[in-house]
């Protein structure tokens, strides 16, 4: 860590914070924060436009430091060490302690008392919006813990716990700053978010109908000319907010004028008994109106779903983009495993075009992170595998899942693998050589290994090797040519042993299947086999 002679509050304080990713903004870079959404941070560090602090909020703020230094005396009393304030940095990432010890394996940190938070500290369980920001501190400081606290400043109102990296969150922080970066890179700032009031269109004049037997006075003609004119103009290409906002006021404004024309026609309806034409054109209004409204109703609805389908299906497309790139990074045996993201669920309940957008953006991003985790984690297992088993490649045909094991139980698993496959390779050397001495003594008792064949060569254990031209009971267990090569460390062909004494009894699709029980008479023919050639060789 490199420390920074800068306090915390001044300007060189807020200076040096521009440059850097900070601990306070890890919760927002996660998507977690409870003040600010990870799309808010993005356009903050694009722009470097930071939002005034408001009176209201500095007195906050205020107060919190105030209660922090009370509160600092307490922390030390208990841990029986001075605390002292401090900013660090390690490569781009930034984190202000409230406190450190001399030595920097403890840290301090302090927040306003509120219930909620009291609650979480004294149930152990912190939310998220406060662990990134501890992990952070802890990963900046290479500290061991944090003693989190909560307080007024007084010792009856103070609360703490103390807090240790967790594993795998480490991991997910430097991965999300670094798809945070990646993302900056990309992003363009979109116009500030403001509540819309939609429009409806300009009121229609006031329907004026006198009627005494007969209509005596009336602007029903322009009323109802005006009014088509109006609802002609009416907007019904919804694309934006505030055409979302302007449509949904219109629906209101359709169903008043409908209201009001009713009202007409039954003052009307008081007057005369009937006037076909007054309430013709009455009933041709009202039915525009319905008709508008019905359809502004149904193409809100259906251009809202188009846009929240349209959503979710570009987040998951750039979400398998991020895993392709990852997949190419890997060798052509391996792939990622599937990545969960639910872009759906995360939109439910959200109003405004915007805010759906940063809902599947903060879950794109958390998807990310993780496909990024899963990826480094492969990459280094695939090193591993590489480098110890490289010679051993037939042990781990199931290298799909042993990649996404945590690599130290990876390692282990690799070095028993090898090391029970060497232990069977010389076991059957064993037995090769006490069959070939059994073969070189005819008139001796034949040689009865006491060992088993191990369990993996052969569904049943073989408990004898006996010479190749002695037949051994067939208890109808099989093994494949695959197997038998397997278990060898080099490739026979059915050729090969059909020349030592030995066909295969069936087939299993394109595989030949032998005798369990002859595995160990074909240990001693190859041995066999061999000395031969060795024999032959030296008397040439």
């Amino acid at each position: 860590m490199k420390v920074h002679n800068v306090q915390q509050g001044t300007p060189e304080w807020h200076a040096l914070r521009s440059s850097y990713f900070t601990a306070s903004e890890a919760p927002a870079m996660m998507g977690a924060s409870k003040f600010q959404t990870r799309n808010d941070l993005l356009t903050m560090k694009k722009t470097g436009i930071v939002p005034e602090v408001t009176p209201a909020q500095q007195a906050v703020f205020d107060r919190g430091h105030a209660t922090e230094e009370l509160a600092r005396p307490l922390v030390e009393e208990m841990i029986g060490e001075e605390l002292y304030p401090i900013v660090g940095t390690a490569g781009n990432l930034l984190a202000s302690m409230d406190g450190a010890t001399m030595l920097g394996d403890t840290l301090f940190e302090h927040k306003l008392w509120n219930q909620r938070l009291v609650a979480q500290i004294r149930a152990g369980a912190l939310d998220p919006h406060y662990y990134w920001q501890l992990e952070q501190q802890l990963l900046v400081a290479g500290a061991e813990r944090v003693i989190f606290a909560c307080s007024d400043g007084t010792r009856e109102n103070f609360v703490h716990l103390e807090y240790r990296p967790v594993p795998g969150r480490r991991e997910q922080l430097v991965q999300g700053w670094a798809q945070f970066e990646q993302d900056l890179g990309e992003f363009a700032p979109q116009a500030a978010t403001v509540e819309l009031l939609g429009s409806a269109p300009d009121q229609l004049p006031a329907l004026r109908i006198e009627v005494t037997g007969m209509v005596t006075a009336s602007n029903l003609d322009a009323f109802k000319a005006h009014a088509m004119t109006v609802f002609g103009k009416i907007n019904t290409e919804l694309s934006t907010d505030q055409d979302f906002a302007d449509a949904e006021t219109t629906v209101k404004w359709c169903s008043d004028v409908e209201d009001k024309l009713k009202a007409a026609k039954e003052h009307a309806l008081s007057q005369t008994e009937s006037i076909d034409l007054l309430f013709k054109a009455i009933d041709d209004i009202t039915a525009e109106a319905r008709r508008k409204r019905l359809e502004l109703e149904k193409l809100v609805k259906a251009r809202k779903d188009t846009i929240r389908n349209d959503i979710v299906i570009d987040a998951a497309k750039a979400l398998q983009d991020h895993i392709d790139q990852i997949n190419g990074t890997l060798n052509s045996r391996i792939r990622m495993p599937k990545v969960m993201a639910d872009f759906a669920g995360v939109i439910k309940g959200k109003r405004t075009i915007s805010s759906l957008k940063e809902a599947a953006d903060s879950e794109l991003a958390r998807a990310k992170i993780e496909a990024s985790r899963i990826g480094d984690l492969i990459r280094t297992n695939l090193k591993s595998l590489n480098e110890l088993a490289s010679k051993h490649g037939f042990l781990f045909a199931d290298a799909q899942e042993l990649v996404l094991k945590v690599n130290d139980d990876l390692v282990a698993l690799i070095k028993v693998r090898i090391n029970e496959h060497e232990q069977q390779q010389a076991e059957l050397a064993r037995q090769a050589d006490a069959s070939q001495a059994a073969q070189q003594q005819p008139t001796k008792e034949p040689v009865q290994p006491v060992a088993e064949q191990a369990k993996p060569l052969a569904a049943t254990p073989i408990t004898s090797a006996a010479p190749a031209a002695q037949q051994v009971a067939d208890d109808g267990q099989r093994i494949k040519l695959g197997e038998i090569c397997r278990c060898l460390g080099f490739t026979l062909t059915a050729d090969f042993l059909r020349s030592l004494g030995f066909e295969a009894v069936e087939r299993d699709r394109s595989a030949m299947l032998y005798r369990a029980a002859d595995f160990p008479r074909i240990c001693s023919a190859l041995v066999v086999h061999v000395q031969r050639i060795q024999n032959s060789q030296a008397a040439a």
